[in-house]
């Protein structure tokens, strides 16, 4: 089931390469069959091709926290509160000055 969803969505991806949503589901997909270099580079591709594409941000961050990268995390984290505030959401921005907060303890 997982390898149909994400075959389902790298084709909707070939026919829509520009849209955020389609590259972030293929990395939560990556990152569901274990594949993190995978769901790695295409969250990076993401954050670059795409800065204001919120949801990122926090998947990306935590992400690193599971692989150690907590400077790396805490920097995502801190991009991601700057971009929420800007857009105004305020959920998303709660989620990630906590989990900024439980990495800076």
């Amino acid at each position: 089931m997982k390898a149909e969803r994400l075959t389902m969505i790298r084709q909707m991806l070939d026919q829509n390469p520009d849209d955020p949503f389609l590259k972030y589901a293929a990395a939560l997909e990556y990152k569901k069959a274990g594949n993190i270099s995978e769901c790695i580079g295409l969250m990076q591709k993401l954050m670059i091709d795409h800065e204001d594409y919120l949801p990122v941000y926090f998947q990306y961050g935590k992400l690193l926290e599971e692989k150690g990268n907590i400077e790396e995390a805490i920097h995502i984290y801190k991009k991601g509160c700057d971009l929420a505030e800007k857009q105004n959401e305020m959920k998303t921005l709660r989620e990630l000055k906590e989990a900024l907060v439980l990495l800076e303890d």
